[in-house]
């Protein structure tokens, strides 16, 4: 613990506060919009409260970057409260106080207390004490230890993947729960909440075990609720699974899986959607070898995360729109997040080829003031428009404020002469500067990454 107790406790009071306010308006309100908006919020300030929680708990021996990384997370999800009641119209006057209150504050303060603290500490590190330490050959020997296997064909423990994880819910044990999920194409929305804690899921591969659900912001739900999988229980690790939301590109929002999972890590898997597939919400995450489809901001959310050796595959928009592959989502400038994109590809998909002509594609646009994306090391394909990035919608003001990075890229979509002139662009030319978004440096991927048994480089070499 690093920051005065009474800061953080005065924040855990008033998050607790707001959400008993929250469960009081859900149970009275009898507009569905306004609902949705409630439920998201609920969860939303539960899992801010469970940062905040973690924060203050003196056992867990946090280093001030651990105190950094869920400051950044409580702040996000109250954000993403907001957003919840933004895009759903939301005009109950009682509920617009959500957009103004005082715990948002209160952490961005803490935020700003604590990252002159970790300056002074940049060589702590530690490993959580709930994640298992022993499992370092954990890829070689997960489908073979699986206690728990899911198989359509009823040759497992379980059919459903849900039902797996009931079990394993009820498991009240430190080590890593392995479930083998057998090949075929599974129609679920699931759930793996903040007390599940260390669940590893391994398929038969991409395209081979499929995660898939179609709901979607047109269909009636808010971004959060059209999830096909959500993941909120820290160190999560998921390999050779597509993940899947097949609403289409005329459906808006329509994520294939969010995830708040700190020290999560995904290898070998497939994100597969239109827009808003891949939500990295919060916390830290690592993607390695992976092939993420989308349409609009597909990549989004306010993590700190690293994708690193994977495939990034633009997909046909709807007419009249263009490709955005990230849309980050940081708010304060002391958030320790960001999406650092390291060694991947980024080319058009199989349906965008035909007419590439006819959409123009950008890297990223900022959804946030301090929104911050860095592509290092990539190749990027003839999609990319010269301009490189792109304003959301008229909002200009953004582009002082954003951090937009492009190092050592190749391709015939990485030249920089023609990109955005945006104060908050830069062609990064130092090493130095750009190893601040290594697995290293960025997520503190050496202390956690070795358990996972996800391969990984530590810096910028590939």
């Amino acid at each position: 613990m690093f920051l005065p107790v009474i800061v953080l406790s005065i924040s855990h009071e008033s998050a607790l506060e707001t959400l008993n306010r929250i469960k009081l308006l859900d149970l009275k309100s009898q507009n569905v919009r306004e609902k949705a908006a409630l439920f998201d919020c609920w969860k939303f300030y539960e899992f801010t409260i469970n940062q905040l929680n973690q924060t203050l708990n003196p056992s867990l021996k946090s280093t001030s970057l651990d105190v950094q990384t869920w400051l950044s997370a409580a702040l996000t999800n109250l954000d993403n409260c907001k957003t919840s009641i933004t895009e759903l119209n939301v005009r109950n006057s009682v509920v617009l106080e959500f957009l103004s209150d005082d715990v948002s504050e209160l952490i961005s303060n803490s935020l700003a207390i604590n990252a002159e603290i970790m300056e002074k500490n940049v060589n702590q590190k530690s490993l959580p004490s709930w994640l298992p330490q022993e499992n370092s050959k954990l890829f070689e020997l997960s489908q073979n230890t699986a206690k728990l296997v899911v198989a359509q064909d009823g040759s497992g423990n379980f059919r459903t993947i849900k039902q797996a994880l009931d079990a394993a819910s009820k498991r009240r044990n430190s080590t890593r729960i392995i479930i083998h999920i057998k090949h075929g194409k599974y129609q679920e929305y699931l759930e793996i909440s903040s007390n599940m804690k260390n669940i590893m899921l391994v398929g038969d591969g991409m395209g081979k075990t499929i995660i898939t659900g179609s709901k979607s912001f047109a269909s009636g739900y808010t971004t959060l609720q059209s999830s096909t999988v959500k993941v909120m229980g820290d160190g999560f690790v998921a390999r050779d699974i597509t993940f899947s939301n097949t609403a289409g590109a005329e459906r808006g929002q329509a994520v294939a899986l969010f995830s708040s999972s700190d020290f999560s890590a995904f290898y070998r898997c497939a994100f597969d959607g239109y827009q808003d597939t891949l939500w990295a919400s919060s916390n830290r995450q690592f993607f390695r070898e992976c092939h993420i489809y989308g349409t609009i901001d597909f990549i989004f959310g306010n993590a700190a995360v690293v994708i690193q050796n994977s495939f990034i595959y633009a997909r046909k928009p709807k007419r009249g729109q263009s490709v955005v592959i990230t849309a980050q989502g940081r708010t304060d400038p002391n958030q320790k997040t960001g999406i650092s994109i390291i060694n991947c590809k980024i080319q058009a998909g199989p349906d965008l080829r035909p007419v590439l002509s006819q959409y123009k594609a950008y890297l990223g646009r900022p959804w946030m003031k301090y929104s911050r994306t860095i592509y290092f090391k990539s190749f990027l394909g003839s999609l990319i428009n010269p301009l490189g990035w792109m304003d959301w919608n008229t909002d200009y003001s953004k582009e002082n404020t954003v951090y937009y990075g492009e190092y050592g890229n190749y391709g015939p979509g990485s030249s920089t002469k023609g990109r955005v002139k945006w104060p908050g662009y830069r062609v990064i030319t130092s090493a130095t500067e750009a190893n601040k978004f290594s697995v290293a440096k960025f997520i503190d991927g050496k202390a956690w990454l070795p358990e996972t048994g996800v391969p990984f480089s530590a810096g910028l070499s590939v």
